[in-house]
C-alpha cells in the first residue's frame, strides 16, 4: 500500500505539490473577498432586497456610526470640553475682519432694500460713519456671543448627533473610519489565510496520498475557507491582554497595536468628522440652531439699537417703527445664513485650540482592552457568519474543482502496476 501511495505521488508529484498551493490561494482570496464584502460595494447592488449585495459596513451606517459614536462621545470628549478650549475674545480678533466687511454689506443691502431713497440720498460721508459706529462694537458682541454659547453648550451643540449624522451621510467616510483603523489587521487577514491555507494543503496532500476518497477535497476546500478567516480573526482580537507562552509573548494583533491605532484614529476623526467647521456649522444650522439664532438675534439687535443711540427715535420715525423692527430681523437672518461663510477664517485657530487629535489620541491609548476592542470589533461582529459562510461556499467549490480535475488527469497506469508488485 505504501509502495503504491509512493508511486502514484511520484507519477503526478505537480498535480500532489499543487495541493498547498491551491489551499494558499483559497485561503487569501477567501480572507480578501471578506474583507472587501464588509465594505464593498456602497451601494446595494443586485436586485433588492436578496438578488445582491452591498457592504455591511455602508449597510449598517447608522448603527455603525452610533457604535463609533458611543466609543467617542461621551468616554473621550464632551460637547463643553471642545468648546471651553476656545478663547471667545481671539475668536473676535480672528473675525473681526470678515465681519467689519460684513458689517458693511448688511447696511448697505438693508438700507438700499428697505429705504432706497434715504439712503440715496444721504451724504457718504455721513453713510461711511454710520458704518463705522455700527462697526465698532461688533468684536465685543462676537466675544460675547462666543461666552453665551459656551454657558449654554450642552443646549445648542450634540456632538453625538453631529458624529452620527456625518458617518452615516458619508458612506466613503464611515469605510475609511474602519479601514484606517484597522489597515494592518486587514492585511494579516489576506496574509494569514495563505499561510494557514498553504498548512492546511499539506494535511490535504498527506491525506490524499493514502486515502482518495472522493468528499476528502471538497471537505478540505470548505474547512479551508472556513477555518483561515476564523482563526485571522481569532488572532487579532485574542488574547486582549500579553500573555505569556515560553519564551514567547502572545497578544491579539490590535490590541498590540493600540498606541499606533490611537494616533492614526484620533487623527482621522480630528480631520474629517470632528472639525471646527463641522462643529460650528453644526452649531447654526443643527436641531438647536433656533436657541442659537435666537441667542444671536438679542445680541445683534440690542448692539444695532446701542449703536443708533440717540438717533434711534429719528431713525424709527423716518422709516417707521414697524419697518424698523423688520429691517433689524431681516439683518439677524441674513447675518446667521452668512456665518457659516464667515466663522470659516476661524479654522486654523480653532483646530490648534481644540486639539482634538492629541486629546482623543492620550485617551484612545488609554482605553480598557474591551472598550478598544470595540472600535473596529463591531465591523466584523456584524454579518460575520455570512461572510465566513461565503468564504467556506468558495472553498467548497475549488475543492470540487480539484476533485473533477484530479479524477480526470489520474495516471491509471502506475496505480495498475502498483497494484501487480502488491500482487
Amino acid at each position: 500500500m505504501l509502495e503504491a501511495a509512493w508511486a502514484d505521488f511520484q507519477a503526478n508529484l505537480w498535480l500532489y505539490l499543487s495541493m498547498p498551493i491551491t489551499s494558499g490561494l483559497v485561503g487569501y482570496v477567501t480572507n480578501v473577498l471578506a474583507i472587501k464584502m464588509m465594505f464593498f460595494p456602497k451601494e446595494f447592488v443586485g436586485k433588492p432586497p436578496l438578488l445582491g449585495w452591498q457592504g455591511v459596513v455602508p449597510r449598517k451606517a447608522e448603527k455603525m456610526a452610533g457604535i463609533a459614536c458611543d466609543t467617542l462621545v461621551p468616554n473621550l470628549v464632551s460637547e463643553r470640553e471642545v468648546f471651553e478650549r476656545l478663547d471667545p475674545d481671539r475668536v473676535a480678533e480672528e473675525l473681526e475682519g470678515p465681519v467689519l466687511e460684513l458689517v458693511d454689506q448688511l447696511i448697505d443691502e438693508i438700507m438700499t432694500e428697505f429705504e432706497p431713497t434715504i439712503w440715496e440720498t444721504v451724504p457718504l460721508r455721513i453713510r461711511d460713519m454710520m458704518i463705522r459706529r455700527a462697526q465698532q462694537g461688533s468684536p465685543e458682541v462676537v466675544a460675547e456671543i462666543m461666552d453665551q454659547i459656551k454657558d449654554s453648550i450642552d443646549q445648542v451643540f450634540d456632538l453625538k448627533r453631529m458624529v452620527t449624522n456625518t458617518l452615516t451621510a458619508d458612506k466613503s467616510l464611515i469605510n475609511r473610519v474602519f479601514l484606517e483603523t484597522g489597515r494592518q489587521e486587514f492585511v494579516f487577514i489576506g496574509r494569514s489565510g495563505f499561510y494557514f491555507g498553504c498548512v492546511f494543503g499539506l494535511c490535504q496532500m498527506i491525506g490524499w496520498t493514502f486515502y482518495k476518497g472522493d468528499f476528502q477535497l471538497p471537505l478540505f476546500g470548505l474547512l479551508v475557507g472556513y477555518l483561515t478567516n476564523y482563526i485571522a480573526l481569532r488572532m487579532i482580537f485574542r488574547p486582549q491582554m500579553p500573555h505569556k507562552v515560553g519564551p514567547f509573548t502572545i497578544q491579539g494583533l490590535f490590541h498590540k497595536r493600540q498606541k499606533e491605532v490611537a494616533h492614526d484614529y484620533a487623527r482621522l476623526i480630528a480631520d474629517e468628522i470632528v472639525t471646527p467647521r463641522k462643529i460650528l456649522e453644526a452649531v447654526l444650522t443643527g436641531v438647536h440652531s433656533d436657541r442659537v439664532f435666537s441667542l444671536i438675534a438679542r445680541n445683534v439687535q440690542r448692539a444695532i439699537d446701542e449703536q443708533a443711540g440717540f438717533a434711534r427715535p429719528f431713525v424709527a420715525l423716518a422709516v417707521g417703527s414697524r419697518k424698523y423692527i423688520q429691517m433689524k430681523q431681516t439683518a439677524v437672518e441674513r447675518l446667521v445664513k452668512r456665518l457659516p461663510e464667515t466663522l470659516h477664517v476661524v479654522d486654523d485657530y480653532a483646530k490648534d485650540a481644540m486639539d482634538i487629535a492629541t486629546v482623543l489620541s492620550s485617551r484612545l491609548e488609554r482605553l480598557s482592552p474591551p472598550k478598544f476592542e470595540q472600535m473596529l470589533r463591531p465591523a466584523f461582529q456584524e454579518d460575520e457568519w455570512m461572510l465566513i459562510a461565503v468564504g467556506a461556499v468558495l472553498g467548497l467549490c475549488v475543492g470540487i474543482g480539484q476533485l473533477i480535475v484530479f479524477k480526470a488527469i489520474a495516471v491509471t497506469p502506475v496505480m495498475s502496476s502498483a497494484a501487480g508488485i502488491l500482487g
